[in-house]
């Protein structure tokens, strides 16, 4: 199926969304109502998740954008992560943040810096420790509860144009790490933020990626994974060498690396002190935790009964999968995803 560019538009129909109740010191984002009618082939989530991330993107790499320059940003440990800095003329800089084993170059990374900078939104995509052309700048791992990374990004793009009104997206895993960075008070100074399926509860994750299908998707992360240890032995960055099974589960290579490489007990300690879902109440700074009711294994159901800060709207999408979200559009297949974000990046800063 072909890839259009999404469209801003209304529609009658929305997913289930839960309001914002009390008084919020900065207004909730207005929600964005088009639909995600998937197409015949991507009904449920793991068809959703599997096409949305198998149909090519007709987005340019980020990494080699010409109009693109790079960042590189100091951690408090000495480390470095990579950015990729695009212009915009609107005065909103947006910063797109990847989920577990990806990078900039990332099919969902890639279209919505497209969607956003044709919209004239400056845009800052970061590469995770060690991913994409971060390779060789950081030898200890990312993971679900790297709120000081994104916050480090965050601090020196705000350093660099302060008067810009800044948003933040996170990606899966990194959307958690948005979210406790947020519950920390460490982005104070966004305008917004948008969490993308993020696993709030890791640990609830980790068991339900096990779990049929969702299987093929865990064993393809400790695979990537995998790669990446081996890499950063080969660059000489690696404090010891890890033998990581090929079919371990990702709670199994969290106790194996994860935990021992970024200074937890074991994976249960980091699971514990990093998720979010226990802080949402925290969270100062108004934006969107946008997930789906079909995601294969973050479980939308774990929101349920959660206190949620007034300034958060949690919009559960029917259909999405894991941050898929194909739609259908005639005879097209197209990216509902962009255009939600599109929106909420426009309505954040309109409200701020």
């Amino acid at each position: 199926m072909a890839e259009r560019a999404p469209q801003l538009e209304k529609a009658s129909t929305l997913g289930s969304v839960r309001e914002p109740s009390g008084d919020a010191p900065r207004p909730a984002p207005l929600r964005y109502v088009h639909p995600c009618r998937p197409p015949w082939f991507a009904r449920g989530g793991h068809a959703q998740t599997m096409w949305g991330h198998l149909l090519p993107s007709m987005a340019p790499k980020v990494s080699t954008n010409p109009d693109s320059r790079r960042v590189e940003v100091v951690l408090e440990d000495g480390e470095r992560l990579a950015v990729r800095a695009l212009p915009g003329t609107s005065g909103v800089r947006v910063h797109l943040f990847h989920g577990l084993s990806g990078d900039v170059d990332s099919d969902y990374m890639r279209r919505a810096t497209a969607a956003l900078t044709a919209r004239g939104h400056a845009v800052w995509c970061a590469n995770h420790r060690g991913c994409g052309e971060g390779r060789g700048l950081a030898g200890r791992p990312y993971h679900s509860g790297s709120a000081g990374d994104v916050a480090a990004v965050l601090a020196a793009s705000f350093d660099d144009d302060p008067t810009a009104s800044h948003v933040a997206i996170g990606f899966s895993l990194s959307g958690n790490a948005l979210l406790l960075a947020a519950a920390r008070g460490l982005v104070s100074h966004l305008a917004g933020l948008v969490a993308v399926n993020p696993p709030v509860d890791i640990a609830r994750a980790s068991r339900d990626i096990r779990r049929g299908l969702s299987r093929l998707y865990e064993l393809r992360f400790v695979h990537r994974l995998r790669a990446a240890i081996a890499q950063r032995e080969r660059d000489g960055l690696a404090r010891r060498r890890y033998a990581i099974p090929r079919t371990a589960s990702l709670c199994e290579f969290d106790d194996l690396y994860t935990a021992p490489e970024a200074g937890f007990a074991d994976g249960a300690d980091y699971y514990r002190r990093c998720s979010s879902l226990p802080l949402l109440a925290q969270i100062a700074v108004p934006g969107v935790i946008l997930t789906a009711a079909d995601d294969p294994f973050v479980d939308p159901r774990v929101f349920g009964g959660a206190a949620i800060a007034p300034g958060l709207t949690l919009h559960v999408e029917p259909n999405g999968g894991h941050v898929a979200y194909l739609e259908r559009r005639g005879a097209f297949a197209c990216r509902w995803l962009d255009g939600a974000l599109v929106h909420y990046v426009e309505s954040l800063t309109a409200a701020g």
